[in-house]
Order: C-alpha cells, then structure tokens, then sequence
C-alpha cells in the first residue's frame, strides 16, 4: 500500500506536452456532435412528501442561517429508501417514499433522546441510539446493503493539529440500518487518524467509501475498500493540475479545483476544473479582476495517479441589457454527480430555478433542463444524485421541509432506447 501512496504523488506531476493534447482534446471532443437547440425543456418536480419543523422524531429542526458554516443538513435515496440528516438536532431519519418513519438514529446527548423518554416512545423499534458524542455537518451516503455512512466531527479532546495549521477534526461514522453495528472510519481506516475537513462522501457499486477532504495545498481522496480500511490516498495538488494557455499573452491563469468525485464502477476519479485569466485595463494597464475561461473535467486513475481524458464543460450564459446594449455573461457549473452509466450532471442556481447539463462523453451526448423552484419560498435546499440517475432535492422551505425528486434517469433512458 505504501508503494502505491508514493507512486501516486510522482506520477500527479504532468508533462508539458501531454497538458497539450489534453487542452486540445477538450476542445474537440464530445460537443462537436450535440445539439445546442436554444430551447432548454423542463422538467417537472414530483414531490413526495412533506415533513413538518419541530424537535419531534418526525421532524426537522429549524435552522439559524446566520450561523457561520454550511447548512447541516442533508439527504441520500438508495433503492426508494430516503435518508435524512439533521446535523442539528444529531439525528439521521430513514423514511419510505410515503414519509413514514422507518429508522431514528440520534446522539445519546441530543434533545431528541429527552422528548423520547417523556413521550415514552424510547422503546419503539425504530429508534436506534447512537454512543459517540459526534456533530454532523449534513454529508450523508448509503451503500447497497443500506450502511449508513454520515461524516461527523469528533469531539475537542480527540482533534489533532497538523502541519501547516491543519485542523484534523472529522471522522465517518457507519452503522447498519439494524443498528446491529456502528463504528467510525478515519484516515487509516475503523478507529483511524481524524480527516481534515471533509467536503463529501461516496459509495460506490462496491461498496467502497470515498471520502473527498480540502487541504492546503488541493483535495486529498481517501479510497477505502468495502472492508473500511484504505486502499489509496490520492492528494490531487493544485501545483500540478493540468493548465491551459490565456485568451492572451498578457493574461495570467489561475484555477480552481471546484470539485473531485469518484467513478462508481472503476478506479478513477473525475476532476472539475475552472479556469480564469487576469483583467489588465486597458488605459492604466493594471489588472483589475479576473475573466472567467471556460471549465475541464479530467479523468484520474487512482491506481497510477495519471491524468488522462477530459471534456470541456459548456458554461450556463445569462444576457442582461445595459443601456439598450446586451450583455451576456458566462457562469461555471457546479458539478453534482456521476450515474453508474457514466452520465455526468452539472447545475447552476437561476432566477426561477436550476439549469442541469447531463454529459456522456462516451457517447457524444449532451442535454440540457431546466426544474422551476421558486426561490422566494425556500429558505435552503440540499440535493443528491442517485447511482441511476435521479435527482432528489430536500427543499426547506418557509411553510415546511418538502422532499421531492426529478426523474431525469427516464429521460437518459428513453434517449439511449432511442
């Protein structure tokens, strides 16, 4: 294993001429083919149930969006199984797609536990009490044997400061739906190091968990097999991602790794990049900002650590007018997910709702929707992608949390029958 772990940090370092025919690739590959109809179809929401706002088993507790931090919050759908975490009242839910509760996983120091115990319900069968003292942030997976995995933060006693000023402070817990088993993964594997902070979680068809960290110096990948111990460390510098020339000269490029997810079939990992150059005005020629460039998704193999096929992502484009002259501005998207087929899905936030773009580099196809959702109504909202392609988005909105999903995985296979 360690020789792996080695192998890796050398071979991330690209060749000039190989960062070439990547930047030519991107330009010619997939959307050469696609049809770029100036129409965008929409998509209608189902919704499946709705919850209510509370300290209650059944419901979700109200959050302080002042607070400082992400939304700890969040939501999984494995096989119509839906799992809901609330980070602030220490609890993950397992409900059916009726909203019944199935399973209530909660801290042995939450509130919920008290409220249990009063309404003398802390004997039912679904509820499941949790020993370790951990906070959630709202990252949540589930494998096909419905494991639960919830990234967690440990308590202060057990933290360790690394070099560089690195906080290591989170861990995964995972326990089985049962509740006939519960444990925590750390960097090593059950029992290991704390990670540094985790920006997501993945299973994959193997039931292997990813867990995606930020570092310093770029995200660093832990890779553990279905076992729970760590198979591969992958730190995916920033130093060394793949670069592309300017639209000029003069202009410099920065990049920034907006985000890492695994393949859920092979050993690879999907690398999105935003590339942006330097504004030099023109009269003072002093830089004055940054001009956004365009965005690259690369392919790593975890195994060798190399860099290989990459799709150049079309932005999301608004026009505004300006003293009756049209503006148009260009917007990266937020990469959300890959299917098990190899669909990739990226969305961006608009005025009336979400534009998704769905790409198949293998198949040379792109499509493009558009979910309403007004945003004047909702507070927060948090989405996860399943494994086959369906969207399912947790709305809190004013009057209530609502849950529903998008079936974009009919609409990939009724384009691949076709």
């Amino acid at each position: 294993m360690f020789a792996k772990l080695g192998a890796l940090e050398v071979n991330c370092i690209m060749k000039k001429h190989t960062l070439c025919i990547l930047v030519v690739f991107a330009f010619v590959l997939i959307f050469s083919s696609c049809n770029r109809s100036s129409t965008i179809q929409s998509i209608s929401e189902t919704e499946l149930f709705s919850l209510s706002y509370g300290n209650f088993e059944e419901q979700l507790s109200v959050a302080d969006l002042n607070e400082v931090g992400p939304v700890r919050t969040g939501i999984a759908m494995r096989d119509g199984f839906f799992y809901i975490i609330d980070g602030y009242a220490k609890k993950t839910m397992e409900l059916n797609s009726y909203g019944d509760l199935l399973s209530l996983f909660y801290n042995e120091d939450a509130e919920i536990k008290k409220l249990l115990e009063k309404s003398k319900k802390s004997a039912e069968s679904v509820h499941r009490e949790i020993s370790y003292p951990f906070d959630y942030p709202g990252l949540i997976a589930v494998d096909s044997n419905k494991c639960i995995y919830t990234a967690c933060t440990i308590p202060k006693n057990k933290r360790e400061q690394g070099e560089g000023g690195i906080l290591y402070s989170q861990a995964v817990l995972r326990f089985a739906r049962d509740g006939s088993s519960m444990d925590y993964i750390g960097q090593q594997g059950p029992g290991g190091t704390p990670f540094p902070y985790i920006k997501n979680i993945y299973t994959t068809q193997k039931d292997e968990l990813v867990v995606v960290c930020n570092s310093t110096e770029g995200p660093v990948v832990y890779w553990f097999g279905s076992n729970g111990f760590l198979k591969y460390m992958i730190p995916i510098n920033t130093k060394n991602a793949p670069l592309i020339n300017g639209t000029d000269s003069e202009s410099e490029v920065f990049l920034t790794i907006e985000n890492v997810i695994p393949d859920l079939v092979s050993y690879k990992l999907y690398v999105k990049i935003d590339y942006y150059s330097s504004f030099v005005d023109e009269d003072s020629k002093v830089q004055s900002g940054i001009n956004y460039i365009q965005t690259i998704l690369y392919s790593l193999d975890v195994e060798t650590g190399l860099y290989s096929d990459s799709t150049s992502i079309p932005p999301y484009e608004e026009s505004v007018v300006v003293d009756y002259s049209k503006l148009t501005y260009k917007i990266p998207y937020d990469f959300l997910g890959v299917t098990d087929s190899g669909w990739k899905f990226f969305i961006v936030k608009t005025e009336d709702g979400f534009n998704i773009e769905m790409i198949q580099s293998e198949s040379q196809k792109l499509l493009r929707r558009h979910f309403t959702v007004n945003h004047n109504d909702n507070l927060f909202y948090t989405m996860a992608l399943t494994q086959d392609g369906i969207i399912t988005a947790l709305y809190m909105d004013k009057e209530k949390p609502r849950v529903v999903w998008y079936r974009t995985d009919s609409l990939i296979a009724s384009i691949i029958k076709g």
